[in-house]
């Protein structure tokens, strides 16, 4: 069998987060009703004339900057022409011929070292609706809550050769989108999703193969295996001595297979011409540098500043950066407590596994850092002990408790009074009087038994370094 190369660019619809459609008021809010975040310009009435959302170019441009892209200051829109149910005006106002943004590009980690994937172009447009197919009534539904939501795509060069490479482009371009705040890119709301354009050549030819697109693609395991399948599809296909036929292709995740949707559009069967009722957007000098000057830091930045300034092991830094919403926690919860170190061991020990517990993402946490740093301060006051601790934050983490009313509600604070430990700690030497003798014969382990015990009476409440103390006093004096 010959050796193949597999030749991937992807075509990346990301949802922006404004408040409004691109060209009308109404709501971008996810979900409501069918058919309820309509009105006469996104459900395509006869007569109705778009207006520009100024924020759509803003985000667009710090999208394209955030990816080194230049930006094409004198732009436009244009009209793609097609008829599908879901799309009420039968055309799409897009951007072929002078799109926002063009030839950027981002570094990602690869098996063999840094690789840059290169970004043809970054354009504007709006998206259609959505087709809710039913197979009990077997009939197809419209709901047009999502027509005219604004979208940039997102075009790379067929620079990726592997479903890994893949996935580590849309994991840096996700976080990337999410740290300027442009989207929320959330994949099962549909906010950002990947069309794959794949094709599979013979190792050392330069020519590219014949390549099919998978459109929509929401799920980052979902394009994995998509990848994977189309490839072995057409490697087979050409083993065999059949030809790949350039079409628009469907990934069946169930069934582990594609299928067959439509023979591959060019530009020409969208009859593309400039959208007559848009003027040319004119981005001045000014408002680009008021752009640039907004961008936030990125994540490569904010992990090196968290090194230097915080001083957090590495691993941490990449760990509490790879999330904007743990990046946010932690240091809006440094700033209330000034404990940079004692945030990241919550954040990377107790956050990660209660997460991994409750399988969801950082995004979906819902405790404040006012809580957490409530919480760092009662360890560090000596209120209450790191064990009480843990079973404290596991309740701030799933039921949003306040750390220290929680506390004094269930008296877990430290129990400090000197006479209280010692009739406890009395009461447990004359309990375990082998333990005693052990220690008088010089085995040291036996007063860590009586602590245990000690801590164990006291039901955990007590401060461990009194503790120590009187019991090591009470055993000398013996």
């Amino acid at each position: 069998m010959k050796a193949y190369e597999t030749v991937i660019g992807l075509e990346v619809h990301v949802e922006l987060a404004t408040k409004s459609k691109i060209f009308c008021g109404c709501t971008t809010q996810f979900g409501g009703d069918p058919n309820t975040h309509v009105c006469p310009v996104c459900s395509g009435m006869p007569g109705t004339l778009p207006v520009l959302n100024k924020q759509v170019v803003e985000f667009a441009m710090a999208a394209g900057l955030a990816l080194n892209c230049s930006i094409t200051q004198k732009c436009k829109f244009d009209r793609k022409n097609y008829f599908y149910p879901d799309l009420p005006k039968a055309y799409q106002i897009s951007q072929l011929y002078l799109p926002i943004c063009r030839d950027g590009g981002i570094e990602i980690e690869t098996e063999a070292g840094k690789k840059t994937v290169r970004i043809h172009e970054i354009h504007m447009e709006e998206d259609a609706g959505k087709l809710v197919h039913d197979p009990w009534e077997d009939c197809t539904l419209v709901d047009y809550n999502r027509c005219g939501v604004p979208l940039i795509e997102i075009v790379s060069e067929p620079d990726m050769r592997s479903a890994e490479e893949v996935i580590a482009y849309l994991e840096k371009l996700r976080l990337i989108l999410q740290y300027l705040g442009v989207s929320d890119c959330k994949m099962q709301e549909g906010s950002l999703r990947a069309d794959i354009n794949l094709s599979v050549r013979e190792v050392g030819v330069p020519e590219f193969g014949t390549r099919t697109e998978m459109k929509n693609m929401n799920s980052f395991k979902a394009i994995g295996r998509a990848i994977e399948g189309e490839r072995k599809r057409q490697i087979e296909l050409l083993e065999d001595g059949g030809k790949v036929i350039q079409e628009t292709r469907r990934w069946d995740d169930n069934k582990d297979t594609s299928f067959a949707m439509r023979s591959k559009e060019d530009a020409q069967d969208y009859r593309y011409f400039p959208e007559p009722d848009l003027p040319p957007i004119e981005i001045s000098d000014e408002w680009l540098q008021a752009v640039r000057a907004h961008q936030p830091e990125l994540r490569d930045e904010k992990m090196l500043r968290y090194e230097k300034e915080f001083g957090i092991p590495e691993y941490d830094a990449l760990i509490i950066t790879g999330s904007k919403q743990l990046a946010d926690l932690f240091e809006k919860t440094v700033a209330l407590c000034q404990k940079p170190k004692e945030v990241s061991n919550w954040l990377m020990v107790e956050t990660m596994r209660l997460l991994k517990e409750q399988e969801m993402d950082p995004e979906e946490i819902t405790f404040t850092p006012a809580q957490l740093a409530g919480l760092i301060k009662l360890v560090d006051g000596n209120k209450i002990n790191r064990t009480v601790a843990k079973e404290v934050f596991e309740k701030v983490f799933k039921e949003n408790v306040d750390p220290e009313a929680y506390v004094e509600k269930h008296g877990l604070g430290l129990v400090s009074d000197d006479g209280v430990l010692r009739s406890a700690i009395r009461q447990v030497i004359e309990n375990n009087p082998q333990s005693v003798r052990d220690y008088m014969g010089g085995k040291s382990r036996a007063m860590g038994f009586l602590v245990g015990q000690a801590m164990k009476e006291m039901k955990g409440k007590a401060d461990p370094g009194m503790v120590n103390q009187i019991v090591k006093e009470m055993l000398d004096a013996m």
